[in-house]
């Protein structure tokens, strides 16, 4: 009985040391117990901001800092947990990010208020030069190319340190404002001020569309003029007020000769901009020109002479309701089908990367002296609304109408 005693006795000090010897809460199921009593935690899980203890806490995404110290080389932007911008739920391995931060490790800002309800939340490498008007600037040139799609700068963008971090707010028409919280009115001339330059002859902004025929070889080389016949595209019109509008087909209708073309052509487009909705262009004219331009390739002993065949639109802006800076129109020339608005067949043009002198481009060829402010600055804007409130003395859509001598 003695013996049995003393047997009971080991074996309960023996499982006491046992216990005694064995990892922190069994590494709390997210770890191996090493030999050493020490447990290894698995991926993410550990103790406070140690990859050891026993390994009860999880670790939240690390992302690129938006502040942080300085490293020994002067480099900032490390990586951080929660970005630096949050704290780390332990109990869920997710950041309790601060306000103005969102996403994976808080890795993304938000947008101001959501945008109101008036916009898009982009990324800083999404967002565009040119703003609402789409199209290829050339700074150089002064020029707006006719393909699609703003200006992106992906390769700087890439380098930057908040590339797919800083988003910012795209306004939907007709609003404005860094939360795309306000609407935007109507812009008009100053009635009692309506020139610039009152001693200069009256000048209206005339638009550039010189349009260059691809050729059969896409680089406008051999191309001739009758490329154009018999084919279709459209104008965007975009307003001060960030609204669209485009035209219906315009057909390239060869009339005999090329004058005969000119002019139907010309009718064509005044006609169809001046019918746009809401009378956005209330008054303006066309001028079709069809020709050919010489093409210079090469240089030294190995230059060649060609010529290109363009078709140049200029288009005037006279009434009063497009009186000032409007944006650069839009050259709907792709191809567009069944189900496709506007059904255009579209023209084959050179537009890009062919030479310094062959891209085919719209520019402003005349800047127009008339002057255009919000409300006519002759009242204030109700951003509520997006209705001007004429001072005294004033009415009309953007105050431009005196209705009595001040």
């Amino acid at each position: 009985m003695a013996s049995s005693r003393v047997l009971a006795i080991v074996m309960a000090a023996t499982l006491s040391s046992v216990a005694l010897s064995a990892c922190p809460n069994l590494c709390s199921g997210h770890g191996t117990c090493k030999d050493d009593n020490r447990c290894e935690c698995d991926k993410d899980y550990g103790a406070g901001d140690e990859v050891f203890g026993d390994c009860s806490a999880m670790f939240c995404p690390y992302e690129i800092a938006w502040v942080d110290d300085p490293n020994q080389d002067g480099h900032y932007h490390s990586y951080r947990e929660c970005a630096g911008k949050g704290l780390c739920d332990r109990d869920t391995g997710e950041c309790d990010c601060f306000a103005g931060y969102t996403g994976k490790g808080c890795a993304r800002s938000t947008c101001p208020n959501d945008c109101s309800g008036h916009g898009t939340c982009e990324y800083i490498e999404e967002i565009g030069h040119g703003g609402i008007v789409p199209g290829h600037y050339d700074a150089t040139k002064g020029r707006l190319g006719i393909h699609k799609g703003s200006k992106k700068f992906e390769g700087s963008a890439s380098e930057m340190w908040d590339h797919h971090k800083t988003m910012k707010c795209v306004c939907d028409k007709g609003f404005f404002e860094i939360d795309c919280s306000k609407r935007m009115c109507h812009t008009g001339n100053d009635i009692l001020d309506k020139r610039l330059d009152t001693s200069d002859v009256l000048q209206t902004q005339k638009q550039n569309i010189t349009l260059y025929a691809a050729g059969p070889t896409g680089n406008g080389s051999a191309s001739v003029v009758s490329e154009f016949y018999g084919r279709s595209f459209a104008l965007t019109f975009v307003s001060t007020l960030n609204e669209s509008f485009t035209t219906i087909p315009l057909v390239v209708e060869f009339e005999g000769d090329e004058f005969g073309t000119e002019i139907a052509l010309s009718t064509q487009i005044e006609k169809a901009l001046e019918s746009l909705p809401n009378k956005v262009i209330d008054d303006c004219t066309a001028n079709v020109t069809l020709g050919y331009d010489s093409l210079q390739r090469g240089h030294g002993f190995g230059v060649q002479y060609d010529t290109i065949a363009f078709m140049q639109i200029e288009v005037a802006f006279v009434g009063e309701g497009v009186e000032g800076t409007q944006n650069l129109l839009q050259v709907e020339m792709n191809e567009c089908n069944d189900g496709c608005m506007p059904k255009v067949d579209g023209l084959n043009l050179v537009s890009a990367g062919f030479g310094a002198n062959v891209t085919s481009f719209v520019s402003e060829k005349m800047t127009a002296d008339y002057n255009s402010y919000e409300c006519g600055r002759r009242g204030k804007c109700d951003y509520d609304s997006g209705l001007c409130e004429c001072f005294g003395g004033y009415v009309g859509e953007h105050c431009s109408v005196q209705s009595s001598l001040v």
